[in-house]
Formats: structure tokens, C-alpha cells, sequence
């Protein structure tokens, strides 16, 4: 809205002008970097950022995966674990997204993978959201028992992986060069039907009435870009369920 130049803007004016500020930042255009791009989590993220109307870059390690990809992303081969490559993908770029889950075996590289790419960003200075793990949760009505050791919720062949995502998030709240944000998923998520619809919460596992901790990877992923548009969480981790 355009003010001549001998008016004078009311109280109602001003707030209108602010107001389309903020639609007009909401929906601009981001420029998004998914490193994981075609696994579980970081396809329908990539999705999500595309159904948004978002330019993403969507990574993976190795270009024989590029059919994997969504066709209206720019598929690039890159390594989430090189710092180069981080400061190469992050140049230029709004927002990171690390989705990366390693190979049976190789649970470690989680650790040196945030090291990587907090290296990276740190000479680019793009801000990084981390798919993590619940490991470092508390769960309710335990006097403080953090999931990691919490059988109900974790089993014996998910603890590696637990683990090691509970020393990823260890990583996080030591950086303090990078705006860094660390989504830590509920206790059971899988593939299934996008609502749009989630609880937040910050360092306590969310339970719903009967309970069970879930979410669909496609809520996990409305939520994700939900931060990435309206960042509300810096250098600090949050969680979302149902």
C-alpha cells in the first residue's frame, strides 16, 4: 500500500502496511538444501518444500539415485559428511535440512556428519535443521528417565541407532557458531497420510490420551518446513507428535 507524500498514515494504515510485510515474507520463495533427499524422511521433505512453492536443492551421496529424486528439485551428489561439500550445497542457500540416517553398522556416522556440516555452514553462514532422534527426551511420569533408557518406548535393536543420535544431539548443544535447530521425531513414525495437524513440544516426549507417541513421516515433514518458513526454535531442539 503506497502513501502520497502529504498523507498522513492512521494507526489502521500502518497496520495493514505491516501486515502485507508479513504475508509477503511468508510466502517468498526459500531456497532449501536436503541433504538425505531420497531417503524416508528427506523425500517428503523435499516434497513438502516443493508443495510450498520452494527452490530445493535435493542431495544425495550417490548420482545414481538422482531418479530417485523428486523431478522439480535440482538433484545434485554431495556428501553431508565433507565439510566442502557442505559449503558448496549451503552457498547461497535459506536453510539446511540434514535428513540423513546412516547404514546399519555405521550408527558413528551421525556424529561426525553433524561435525561436517556445522563446519560447513559455519563459513556459509545458512542455518541448519536437523532431522534427529527421541533418545534425548525425557519421558513423562519417569522422574526425568530420558528415552534412550527407557525400554517401553525403545527396543534392544533400536538402541544403537538411539545412541548414537543422542551423541548427534550432544554435537548440537555445543555448536554455538551455527543457527542450528534439532527436530527430534516421536517414538514411532512411518509413511501415511499428510493432515497437517501436530503437537509441539520441546524436551519431553509428547504422548496423546492413550498414551502412544506417532506421527506420519508427512506430519514430521509439514512440521519441519513450519520452522524452516517461521523459525521458532535457535540452537535448541524441539519435538512434534500427534
Amino acid at each position: 500500500m503506497a502513501l502520497q507524500r502529504d498523507e498522513h498514515p492512521d494507526a489502521k494504515q500502518l497496520n495493514q502496511c505491516f501486515i502485507n510485510q508479513l504475508v509477503l515474507w511468508e510466502l517468498r520463495a526459500m531456497r532449501i538444501t536436503v541433504f538425505g533427499a531420497a531417503g524416508n524422511v528427506g523425500s517428503r521433505v523435499v516434497a513438502e518444500a516443493l508443495s510450498r512453492g520452494h527452490e530445493v536443492t535435493a542431495v544425495v551421496r550417490d548420482p545414481g539415485r538422482f531418479h530417485e529424486l523428486h523431478a522439480e528439485a535440482n538433484a545434485r551428489a554431495g556428501d553431508a559428511g565433507n565439510v566442502e561439500d557442505v559449503a558448496e550445497l549451503s552457498a547461497g542457500q535459506d536453510v539446511v535440512i540434514s535428513a540423513t540416517r546412516p547404514a546399519s553398522g555405521s550408527e558413528s556416522e551421525l556424529v561426525t556428519t553433524t561435525k561436517a556440516l556445522m563446519d560447513g555452514l559455519d563459513r556459509t553462514g545458512v542455518r541448519l535443521l536437523v532431522v534427529g532422534g527421541a533418545a534425548s527426551l525425557t519421558v513423562p511420569g519417569t522422574g526425568g528417565t530420558i528415552l534412550l533408557d527407557d525400554p517401553k518406548f525403545l527396543p534392544a535393536s533400536s538402541r544403537i541407532i538411539a545412541k548414537a543420535s543422542f551423541d548427534q544431539f550432544e554435537v548440537c548443544r555445543a555448536e554455538v557458531r551455527v543457527d542450528w535447530a534439532y527436530l527430534c521425531p516421536p517414538a514411532h513414525m512411518a509413511p501415511g497420510e499428510r493432515t497437517g495437524n501436530y503437537r509441539l513440544g520441546t524436551n519431553e516426549l509428547l504422548l496423546d490420551a492413550e498414551g502412544n507417541s506417532t506421527i506420519s513421516t508427512e506430519d514430521l515433514a509439514v512440521a519441519l518446513l513450519d520452522e524452516a518458513e517461521r523459525p521458532k526454535h535457535h540452537r535448541t531442539r524441539f519435538t512434534v507428535a500427534y
